[in-house]
């Protein structure tokens, strides 16, 4: 089902192959430009539109589909002059795919409620190489109606989809997700670290590792880093992380949770992002460790 047309806020590291996937599948496709002109030309070469504002794609959307930053910049988009909210019409769908702070999720959607647009969130699950695959995951925070609406243009980039429960759930859900995956990666970069103080290399760590009960994927690409020093091998920047350590800190606050793990955890990535490493990738927090305990990483 191809009959809806799509907008598409957000064409970078996730929304390019997201969007790609929209326009190679039939779906009619409007995106709009932010700084990198590149995957706009990429996308409008394969048949895509382009609109100058966030009003005038949701002119020209059923369903907009947002890939944005953060939740200041998602509520700039939505509430700010020319924003999705002054192109508003009746049975627009807005769908979130940013890891946002869910209280302000809540908010939009009642504000765009009023203006008879529905809003869903269906943070990803996966890399930009995925993305590009059309093989990521969406964890869906919507009411019925909406998610059936806006599930056959999911799974247009999506492998996997799961209806988690109402608007805002996924967000939830994708703090939580993120809390243990930059565990882990605060985790591999202490022991890593460790490890080399008492005279056990990265790939004698990763030869007891890989393959027994504690792999996963995201060691995996973890470890792609550390060892092959592949720079692209999980791009997701520190500053994300930071910023979604401190979002979960705010929701297991408003929870009455004593967080002192996830304390732990956003501090790793606050101190990584102060010493100036915000556009490095997670990985590359087994470097910055490294060095603060005065221990050079393998290149």
């Amino acid at each position: 089902m191809t009959d809806k047309r799509i907008g598409f806020i957000g064409v970078g590291l996730m929304g390019h192959g997201m969007a790609k996937n929209l326009v190679d599948k039939g779906w009619p496709l409007t995106v709009m430009a932010h700084r990198n002109r590149a995957p706009v030309e990429d996308l409008l070469a394969r048949g895509a539109k382009e609109a100058k504002s966030p009003k005038e794609v949701a002119e020209a959307s059923d369903i907009v589909f947002l890939c944005i930053t953060a939740s200041p910049q998602i509520e700039a988009v939505i509430r700010g002059p020319n924003g999705l909210i002054e192109g508003a019409h009746a049975g627009l769908i807005v769908v979130d795919c940013s890891t946002a702070d869910p209280n302000s999720t809540l908010s939009l959607a009642a504000d765009l409620e009023q203006h008879g647009v529905a809003m869903a969130d269906a943070p990803l699950g996966g890399t930009p190489t995925q993305a590009e695959a059309g093989e990521l995951s969406a964890m869906v925070g919507a009411s019925d109606e909406t998610y059936a609406a806006i599930e056959p243009a999911i799974g247009a980039w999506a492998a996997k989809a799961v209806h988690l429960g109402p608007v805002g759930t996924g967000h939830k859900m994708k703090l939580l997700n993120n809390f243990l995956a930059m565990g882990y990666a605060a985790l591999y970069s202490e022991a890593l670290t460790t490890a080399a103080k008492v005279g056990i290399g990265p790939d004698v760590f990763d030869s007891v590792i890989r393959g027994s009960r504690m792999d996963c994927g995201f060691y995996q690409t973890y470890m792609q880093y550390v060892l092959q020093r592949d720079r692209d091998a999980h791009k997701f920047t520190l500053s994300n992380a930071h910023k979604d350590m401190k979002y979960m800190a705010a929701m297991a606050n408003d929870a009455g949770i004593a967080n002192h793990l996830g304390a732990a955890i956003k501090n790793a990535y606050a101190t990584a992002e102060a010493l100036g490493h915000g556009e490095d990738y997670v990985p590359m927090l087994s470097d910055i460790v490294a060095r603060l305990n005065g221990t050079e990483p393998v290149d």
